[in-house]
């Protein structure tokens, strides 16, 4: 599908700044290059960030936390006079939907690409969103959404809503905040729970509550509406592929509609976006009951692009980045409802910095190396790629925890559901990433699940199957054996800390690895290996290995064909599979003058220490809270395995990596004689 090419922009901005960073700052860059207009970047002097690459020019918002960079109004527009911008695209998250944001570039002459200020208060807030779109017709879940409800209002309330319920903050989303509740018991705590995150997340404990919707599926519908009145829908995107609230996968169209009930979710989105008088690009969200997709409920209104946007571009050929452009400028809508044809299916993959092994703990460090999938022509011809990447990174990028972990998106394109499904499958085996844990053999893992293809999907698919999904990585021998042919290699050049278990000249006893196994420790001895070296990549093209697992299985492994590449850095060596790019480590050093029964609490994840719950010197008991790390909104307490006397080696405030010692505990002397 061609996107749509307009050379006609007399009337567009000269230059337009970008509010943002990543991916999507790289993504808007790329049409206001093909429109001919002058783009700015923003960047904080302490991102690692790629974006200032894809720009005519960066200006510098300092250093220092968020506040005081991305979300700080005054810099932005400074930045804006500074370098001579007409206009703003806040892309999405940071500012792209405050209010006080778009007020201010009202006030300071510089137009603010997206809808008016009382358009995003409208639909900040959750019950007066409801309230607005029922005036136009528009259903909303059965629920009690009124201003300043105390507990026991809304405990009255879900019991004429009837169980389960769902407690919701009116100020924000992503799942803070959010608790289902089966049992009228439950509620009163449930709502103190609520009321506390919300009042952390977003500064406000205002609750409602809705009832639950059973076998939910979230379904969203992009809307272009221009200064003139004119509102179209280009179609609905199916996003019920997420977990603990937020997406995961989102493809166009949803394959749970008929063209009828496509007709009437449209419209509802329509009707939402006229409730408001909304201009811009915006994603109307929906809830719909597997069981019944003629009956959708308005959820919320997202006021600003989203993550999800090119799944709906690839379907129908419309670049939603030059129509939020052009609405800025004032040019009415050159699409009309019945121009908008959803052309085959795609389907999109967010790509996370995060260990499905470790419970989807965020990751982080140097991208090492990377190759992303190619991005292929379509069948057709017409130029645009039947598969497209937007990246955030590059090669020497580091990814940290100040930022949200998704740090890619791979969409694919194809005639066809189930062919759109193989070829995001096919992406991801194609590509790597060394130096970073990732997300790509999980997505590749959901995406090959009976119920995924057959489109069976609720948004509470992940969390129920995740865990099962993400072990199942884990159980084939080739992970493990790849590993330990790369281990193998080093194990051949005795390198300092690999050098080999039973290696010999003329003949091998068996090359011997040692892996973390879920259950305890898996060995894997390597008997026969034939490989080739090229550069600092190592291709491995036959490999012969036993595996002992934890629970005493043994599992063998004959002729392996692996032929990617592995990446020698530093300590370890980053190996390429099917599921998933494999850090194989060198054995841990022992720690000078320390007891190897000490127990050490390491950091799973790379982060801010945000509370030390015991005193260095103190006895602590086995279980107790010690040291508690936050990373990309994501709290991790880690806890005493033994009791004894804690030794404190981090502090309140403190940027820890991954694996970083934060604590040890020394055990007691009857622990030690246990």
């Amino acid at each position: 599908m061609q996107m749509t090419d307009t050379t006609q922009h007399d009337r567009l901005f000269d230059t337009v700044l970008v509010a943002n960073r990543g991916e999507i700052a790289i993504r808007v860059a790329r049409t206001l290059r093909r429109l001919g207009i002058r783009s700015v970047a923003v960047r904080a002097d302490d991102d690692p960030s790629p974006h200032p690459h894809h720009f005519d020019e960066t200006v510098s918002l300092g250093s220092g936390p968020l506040r005081d960079t991305y979300l700080s109004i005054e810099r932005i527009l400074e930045a804006a006079r500074a370098s001579g911008a007409q206009a703003i695209h806040p892309g999405y998250g940071f500012l792209s939907e405050n209010a006080a944001f778009a007020s201010a570039c009202e006030a300071a002459g510089i137009v603010f690409i997206g809808p008016g200020a009382s358009a995003i208060e409208t639909m900040g807030d959750k019950i007066s969103a409801r309230h607005a779109v029922e005036s136009r017709g528009v259903a909303t879940v059965p629920g009690i959404a009124e201003a300043g409800l105390d507990d026991d209002a809304l405990i009255a309330g879900a019991e004429r809503v009837g169980y389960p319920v769902l407690i919701k903050p009116a100020a924000g989303g992503g799942g803070k905040g959010m608790y289902r509740v089966d049992e009228p018991e439950r509620l009163p705590a449930a709502l103190q729970a609520a009321r506390r995150e919300a009042t952390g997340a977003f500064g406000d404990d205002t609750l409602f509550i809705e009832r639950f919707v059973s076998n939910p599926r979230h379904i969203e519908v992009q809307v272009l509406a221009d200064r003139h009145g004119g509102v179209i829908h280009l179609g609905e995107r199916e996003c019920s592929l997420q977990r603990r609230h937020q997406k995961v996968i989102e493809e166009a169209p949803s394959p749970l509609l008929i063209e009828a009930q496509r007709a009437a979710i449209g419209q509802a989105a329509v009707e939402t976006a006229r409730s408001v008088g909304y201009v811009g690009a915006g994603t109307v969200e929906f809830i719909v009951a597997g069981d019944r997709p003629d009956e959708p409920f308005f959820m919320e209104m997202n006021t600003r692009l989203q993550v999800e946007h090119p799944v709906t571009e690839m379907v129908t050929g419309i670049d939603l980045v030059e129509q939020q452009l052009r609405i800025a400028a004032g040019e009415r809508l050159a699409i009309a409802q019945e121009d908008v044809r959803l052309e085959g299916h795609a389907i999109e993959a967010r790509l996370y910095a995060e260990d499905p092994a470790a419970g989807f703990l965020p990751t982080g460090g140097t991208v090492l190396d990377v190759e992303w999938p190619r991005a292929e022509p379509d069948e057709e011809g017409t130029g645009e790629p039947s598969v497209r990447v937007d990246a955030g990174v590059d090669r020497g990028t580091s990814v940290g925890s100040s930022y949200d972990p998704m740090i890619a998106k791979v969409i694919a394109h194809a005639d066809t559901r189930a062919e759109a499904i193989e070829r995001l499958r096919d992406a991801l085996r194609g590509m790597h990433l060394f130096g970073v844990v990732t997300n790509r053999g999980f997505l590749r893992a959901l995406l090959g699940e009976p119920s995924v293809r057959a489109g069976e999907l609720d948004t509470g698919f992940i969390d129920r199957e995740g865990e099962r999904i993400a072990r199942a990585l884990d159980d084939g021998g080739e992970v493990l054996a790849v590993a330990a042919a790369a281990q193998a290699r080093h194990a051949h050049g005795a390198l300092g800390p690999w050098a080999s278990d039973g290696w010999r000249l003329g003949g091998a006893a068996g090359r011997i690895a040692r892996f973390a196994d879920g259950d305890g420790i898996a060995t894997v001895r390597v008997r026969r290996i034939d490989e080739r070296r090229e550069h600092q990549f190592l291709e491995v093209r036959d490999v012969d290995i036993e595996v002992r697992r934890a629970d005493g299985t043994v599992e063998r492994y004959e002729r392996l064909q692996l032929d990617r590449p592995t990446l020698e850095a530093g300590e370890g060596t980053w190996v390429w599979t099917p599921d998933g790019d494999v850090l194989v480590e060198a054995p841990p050093r022992a720690r000078r003058g320390r007891a190897a029964a000490e127990p050490s609490l390491a950091s799973p994840m790379p982060g801010t220490v945000v509370a030390v719950h015991a005193s260095d010197g103190h006895v602590v008991a086995e279980g107790q809270a010690v040291v508690s790390v936050e990373a990309m909104k994501m709290e991790h307490v880690l806890r005493a395995p033994v009791a004894g006397t804690v030794h404190l080696h981090a502090r309140v405030g403190e940027q820890v990596t991954r694996g970083q010692e934060l604590a040890t505990v020394t055990p007691d002397a009857g622990e030690q004689h246990d």
